[in-house]
């Protein structure tokens, strides 16, 4: 029998769109929500949430989408699998300039095939600069190509991309004016443009304020991206004093972060280029080698250089951040939740399959945070800032995209040695009103659909 209506009974109802804290029912028909409501209205299918935290599906606001391959035109689902077991029902993906293919195209693939949650992306500055033929990561682009870029950036964005995405840091030779060109793009129809800036530690200051400049100038919003790895060592406090000046001069810049105290990246990327032991105050034991030959090794300066030479692509776990700079960013209001999850072959970092339930169990549950303003971190907070209004909220009309979790019971589960772990404690993940998950079993991985704006 096809499931028409649902009746979730007697949670704890929690919705920071509403200002909403309280144990009552939520009606839902057709996919969408109806009421939430104290009477027990006829349903299809009921389910008891008592003891419960009942909330909006959480919305990763970064994350990195999985790999799309080109000979069976379809998308691996690892990523989104891991998502949706920490209680996930939108993904937003094509982060720090990078996307799996046209990001239009994976779009419609999500559409044609299914998800395991909803998915939206950013149209990402470096896939553009490659799509054009531009390689070279240290020098800059001539004004033809700046102009072909421009145009299909336009293009991803009419056909649904929320935003753009720069990964500045990666791509060093990048200007401002390059910046400007494709951020001004998100005016039109007030999208975001992200930006993994251009340098951490200490220059994360200058950093800012360039991302701020390109924001004013502009006249768009910006959003500073996994803001723990770019200020968390020591410079955390310094950094959202700024960022709050910022708004105060009018320029809209918000951040998200992982809870995490360790990065995750390739070793042939700039992070590592000379003098990153310096900056970081750390020795190549602080790098863990999380693919390849040398998975789960600790590094030393003969396997740097000879992966640096050879096989660039390996992925690194960087232990070089401060556990209080990553509490001071997660407690305050200027940021939400975004895991920054990636998926390579070996071990990787456990962010994209622990965030979200870490978040709880190491933030929610000891009342570091409360429970609706975490809940905002993980729902209201990304929904509002992509303007996605069906989004994030238990408003009459928006989307059923529904977490049911047990607070007490919430854990990560995904560790350094074994990053895919899956998540545990969550009792019913609806997405688009149909079950997707039940007691941290998947139980349809084709529910979700593509979001675009």
């Amino acid at each position: 029998m096809m499931i028409k209506s649902t009746l979730i009974k007697s949670g704890t109802v929690v919705d920071p769109a509403q200002a909403i804290e309280k144990i009552t029912n939520i009606y839902i028909e057709d996919g969408k929500i109806v009421e939430l409501t104290d009477e027990s209205p006829n349903a299809d299918l009921v389910i008891d949430a008592a003891g419960k935290i009942v909330c909006p599906g959480f919305i990763d606001i970064h994350m990195h989408e999985d790999d799309y391959d080109p000979k069976t035109d379809t998308t691996a689902v690892s990523m989104a699998e891991s998502a949706l077991h920490m209680g996930v029902t939108l993904d937003i993906g094509g982060n720090c300039g990078n996307n799996a293919c046209d990001p239009d195209h994976y779009l419609d693939i999500t559409d044609r095939d299914g998800a395991p949650v909803n998915l939206g992306l950013l149209a990402g500055h470096t896939y553009l600069r490659r799509r054009s033929g531009k390689q070279d990561k240290y020098r800059s682009i001539d004004e033809n190509i700046l102009k072909e870029m421009t145009a299909v950036c336009e293009d991803f964005l009419d056909k649904g991309c929320l935003g753009i995405s720069f990964g500045v840091k990666y791509v060093p030779g990048t200007t401002p004016e390059e910046i400007a060109a494709l951020a001004k793009l998100c005016r039109k129809g007030d999208k975001i443009a992200a930006s993994h800036v251009r340098q951490d530690v200490n220059e994360v200051f200058a950093a800012a304020d360039e991302l701020a400049a390109i924001g004013e100038s502009c006249g768009i919003r910006v959003q500073f991206s996994h803001i723990g790895s770019m200020g968390g060592y020591g410079q955390m406090s310094q950094l959202l004093e700024n960022i709050r000046n910022y708004r105060a001069k009018g320029i809209d810049m918000l951040c998200d972060c992982y809870p995490y105290s360790a990065f995750s990246t390739g070793i042939g990327e700039t992070t590592y280029d000379d003098g990153f032991l310096e900056r970081y105050h750390a020795d190549y034991d602080s790098i863990l080698i999380a693919s390849g030959k040398y998975a789960g090794k600790r590094c030393t300066k003969e396997i740097f250089d000879e992966l640096r030479a050879t096989a660039p692509d390996t992925a690194t776990v960087g232990y070089f951040m401060r556990e209080e700079d990553i509490e001071m960013a997660l407690t305050s209001p200027l940021i939400m939740l975004g895991s920054d999850g990636i998926r390579t072959d070996g071990m990787g970092h456990p962010r994209a399959s622990g965030s979200f339930a870490r978040f709880i169990a190491n933030y929610i549950r000891p009342g570091k945070i409360s429970l609706s303003e975490g809940i905002s971190k993980m729902t209201t907070m990304a929904a509002n800032r992509l303007h996605l209004p069906n989004k994030g909220n238990f408003l009459p009309g928006s989307d059923a995209d529904i977490t049911i979790f047990d607070l007490e019971k919430v854990q990560d589960c995904a560790t350094y040695e074994n990053g895919q772990i899956p998540s545990k404690g969550f009792s019913y993940v609806l997405i688009g009103g149909e079950i997707a998950l039940q007691n941290d079993k998947i139980v349809n991985n084709r529910l979700g659909k593509a979001v675009r704006k």
